[in-house]
């Protein structure tokens, strides 16, 4: 058994919507994860921001848009016209909540409940699709198996049991159609996985039933060896292994969430990814496996911030670095990047929510140095301990650019290097000549 996901611009309209249809119907038995149809997140955040406000009006002006935008959609998806029916009402239930709750008691919940809409929507319209189509699928509910623990993360327990047995309990079915991003709260409520969750969703759901693999399907035919965004000439990475995609897509490889890989790995499940535009490419597989080849691919995070803490504390001086990341512990902010000197200890974060305390409290240990708008550069591939002349050719790409940092060996899968963002596109455009154009 498959699983197969389905990004929103791969349901941006009805033509797409039947595409991914066309694509699930020659799988076999699967597990299909639909996010939001595309733009509808976007709506409903701004609607909850609008509850935020008590601003009812705003709530009401942005759920008439989407309901016209959805009438389009559903009289281009569907043939017989009581399908189009069931459709809308469903639709409009689901929206006339929105607009009929008590906006004086907004909290979170409700945030929460309100940008669940969007992937049950998309869900039903697909598995009402499905069966004015003749094909044999099941709508299910991942409220009512995916859901968190205290900790905030997925019980992957209670995931694999309450799955398995929906699955079980429908041996003859085919397709089952479920949401991601969506969740429970480990107190019941109405939760999410954070933007780009249903790709998580899909991978969790993956390693709970032990799937043949996990397809994560996009508007590109792979991961690139660059952003294709910015860099003409790209191609698409036929191999990857779990740690090399995880180190690109935490980087910035836009195409896979950062967790993904987590669930898959641990169960040596293969993740692939696909196009829905042209379903025969070959994509790129995500294995254990490496193909061996020494750079694979170039990927850029934004928004990050640079703090260097120098003190002549530090000269051998044990559990000094302790103390430094215990601050960054109690602040709850993730380090990026780390180098260090004999006086000086430099590292990078993409979270300033606390970067005013954080500062604050770093300056007891000496002198702190704040260089914001920065970007980081990743260079990933299968770097082993033998290898030559792969970090001169990284350098000599980016000579005409100035490097604040530089992080090589703490894996052997990448080459971080940190540079202003404001030539974060050139350095990547150098470094796609100097690696791949040779």
């Amino acid at each position: 058994m498959k699983v197969l996901k389905f990004g929103g611009t791969s349901l941006g309209d009805a033509g797409r919507m039947k595409n991914v249809a066309e694509i699930v119907s020659r799988q076999g038995r699967v597990v299909v994860v639909l996010s939001a149809i595309a733009g509808t997140t976007d709506s409903l955040v701004k609607i909850a921001e609008a509850y935020k406000h008590g601003e009812l009006n705003q709530v009401k002006s942005i759920v008439e848009v989407l309901l016209k935008h959805y009438q389009r959609y559903v009289d281009n998806l569907f043939e017989q016209e009581s399908n189009k029916q069931t459709a809308m009402t469903f639709v409009e239930s689901q929206f006339a909540e929105l607009v009929e709750a008590n906006i004086e008691t907004a909290t979170s919940a409700i945030e929460f409940h309100i940008l669940a809409k969007g992937e049950v929507i998309s869900t039903e319209l697909f598995a009402l699709y499905c069966e004015e189509n003749g094909l044999n699928a099941k709508l299910l509910y991942s409220l009512d198996f995916l859901r968190l623990t205290q900790e905030n993360s997925p019980d992957e327990a209670y995931l694999s049991e309450h799955l398995n047995r929906i699955l079980t309990g429908h041996e003859n079915t085919d397709i089952f159609v479920a949401q991601g991003f969506i969740c429970r709260n480990a107190f019941g409520e109405v939760s999410n996985l954070k933007r780009g969750g249903s790709d998580y969703s899909a991978s969790l759901f993956g390693a709970a039933i032990n799937a043949q693999e996990v397809q994560i399907w996009t508007d590109i035919d792979g991961m690139h060896n660059n952003d294709p965004r910015f860099v003409k000439n790209t191609t698409p990475i036929r191999e990857l292994s779990f740690d090399e995609a995880a180190e690109l897509a935490y980087f910035g490889a836009k195409i896979l969430h950062p967790s993904s890989i987590k669930p898959a790995r641990r169960k040596n499940i293969p993740v692939r990814l696909l196009n829905t535009l042209q379903p025969d490419a070959t994509g790129t597989l995500i294995s254990s496996e490496s193909n061996n080849a020494n750079i694979k691919a170039v990927a850029a995070k934004s928004g990050i911030t640079a703090i260097k803490i120098r003190s002549s504390e530090m000269l051998q001086a044990p559990g000094f670095l302790r103390r430094v990341f215990e601050v960054f512990e109690l602040y709850h902010t993730s380090i990026d990047v780390i180098t260090t000197s004999e006086v000086a200890v430099s590292v990078t974060i993409d979270d300033t929510t606390y970067l005013e305390s954080i500062v604050k409290t770093l300056n007891e240990f000496g002198n702190v140095d704040v260089d914001e708008n920065l970007s980081i550069i990743c260079v990933v591939g299968d770097f082993v301990a033998e290898s030559t002349g792969i970090a001169s050719r990284v350098i000599r790409a980016l000579e005409a650019f100035p490097i604040r940092m530089i992080s090589y060996g703490g894996s052997a899968h990448n080459i971080t290097l940190l540079i202003s963002e404001d030539v974060r596109v050139k350095a990547l455009q150098a470094l796609h000549e100097g690696l791949f154009d040779v």
